[in-house]
């Protein structure tokens, strides 16, 4: 298995003394609570607080400034201490901020997966189990009684689209500004589809960098009505077309471009589907492509990481979409995706990593 090298060092060895792994032991045990008080003690204030304290607080004077009871306080700072976000002085009985509750409070990554976590994936993950013997999303069923979560995004609850866009978005957006320069400083993109395009931020993007380019977004017809909305009079919007398209759909052909094709574009988007659908897809996109066609597969490869938090997002990431997106996609080993996009007649021209939160663009043409 090939491991960028932070992640050889960690994952290829022990790193932990016996009494150390016996608390990760009963951490994992406890998780669920571990979740919900650290979500409690950023959602009731109390980490702000902590850290805008020069002294450090009381639970006392956590419970007045917060309105909440002093029993609620006192759980939730316990609890707290032993999880390892907030540190006490024995002499004063302060509390203040530890580095752990700091990144808690103030890594975006952190705080959009909590949310993301817990009005996406919180009650879905009780189905796991299920989702993984049987292939399919059992955990999705406390939403809507739909195959797969994108059928549904446009109807679930107004907090949890917000939870899952802030999600999605949150890791693609950071990397657009390389992206672009990797699409259109290298090759005359004119034309480009954009495959699971969304609401339409990659395009904007791209109408917006480059006074030229048609974009074509693929994607079902309901994310097609979102995109129009999110779209609609803004700079550039004109050169943005919709096509509507079940890409689960073996049968369903990519359009074929008049005078031909120059790009196509996927991000965080072959994540969403099975191995023998990832190739389907490319196998379709292949025959929309020609000889000058170049196909951009933006991805967040969790064995290319730089550092070692990212892989655990990634592959935690991995059971969100077994419980909740579809039952049987996940975020890919570099190894796994380039067996498909070989098998599906294409070959690897470059790869760039390290963009943004930690994404990689594979550049592929027709073998």
């Amino acid at each position: 298995m090939q491991l960028f090298p932070e992640l050889k060092k960690i994952y290829t060895a022990e790193q932990q003394s016996a009494r150390q792994a016996q608390r990760l032991a009963e951490f994992i045990a406890w998780g669920p609570v571990v979740f919900q008080a650290s979500r409690l003690m950023v959602k009731f204030g109390i980490l702000d607080l902590l850290r805008d304290s020069d002294a450090g607080l009381t639970e006392g004077e956590v419970a007045e400034r917060t309105g909440l009871s002093p029993y609620a306080v006192k759980c939730l700072m316990e609890a707290s201490l032993c999880i390892g976000t907030v540190l006490v002085d024995t002499e004063t009985d302060r509390y203040s901020l530890s580095k752990a509750g700091w990144f808690l409070l103030n890594d975006p990554a952190t705080r959009v997966n909590m949310d993301f976590n817990h009005d996406v994936n919180y009650e879905g993950w009780f189905r796991l189990e299920e989702s993984l013997k049987e292939g399919r999303p059992a955990g999705l069923e406390h939403f809507g009684d739909w195959k797969t979560v994108y059928e549904g995004l446009s109807s679930l609850p107004e907090q949890v689209q917000r939870s899952w866009f802030g999600f999605d978005h949150f890791y693609s957006d950071s990397s657009f500004p390389e992206a672009l320069e990797i699409v259109f400083g290298k090759h005359r993109t004119r034309s480009l589809y954009d495959v699971g395009g969304n609401t339409g931020k990659w395009a904007m993007q791209c109408v917006g960098h480059d006074a030229e380019v048609e974009v074509t977004i693929l994607d079902l017809p309901q994310q097609i009505a979102l995109m129009r909305d999110a779209t609609q009079g803004k700079a550039g919007a004109e050169r943005i077309k919709g096509h509507g398209i079940n890409l689960l759909d073996p049968s369903a052909a990519f359009p074929v471009r008049e005078g031909g094709l120059d790009a196509i574009w996927m991000s965080q988007f072959l994540d969403c589907f099975s191995e023998e659908e990832v190739v389907s897809i490319l196998r379709r996109a292949r025959a929309a492509m020609t000889e000058r066609t170049h196909l951009y597969i933006m991805e967040t490869l969790w064995d290319r990481q730089r550092f070692e938090p990212a892989a655990f997002c990634l592959t935690m990431t991995s059971l969100y979409f077994t419980a909740i997106a579809n039952g049987n996609s996940k975020m890919f080993h570099s190894e796994d995706l380039m067996r498909l996009i070989t098998q599906a007649g294409l070959e690897v021209e470059e790869i760039h990593d390290g963009l943004g939160q930690g994404h990689s663009i594979i550049v592929c043409k027709k073998k």
